[in-house]
């Protein structure tokens, strides 16, 4: 139940068009609303690409951009806002 009101507060955040750069101004792209709600559930990075089916470097890039978009330091912080929906 929890998952679903995660899930539900990530999928309120916009998307970006895939066609354009990665900035820190752009929404956040599909990929990394999902990969904001798998780490929430506490995982490593490893497990992340797992479960995508990507590597582990593919998911530190998207966590490094995910960071930079949101303003936030760590994927503790990132883990706090995709359960509370605050920054």
């Amino acid at each position: 139940m929890r998952h679903l009101a995660v899930s539900r507060k990530i999928r309120q955040l916009p998307l970006a068009k895939r066609e354009m750069p990665v900035d820190q101004n752009l929404p956040l792209t599909e990929r990394q609303r999902q990969i904001i709600l798998v780490l929430a559930e506490g995982i490593t990075n490893k497990e992340i690409g797992r479960r995508l089916g990507l590597t582990e470097g593919t998911v530190k890039v998207h966590l490094h951009r995910i960071y930079r978009k949101l303003g936030i330091a760590n994927r503790t912080a990132l883990a706090v806002l995709a359960h509370t929906g605050t920054g």
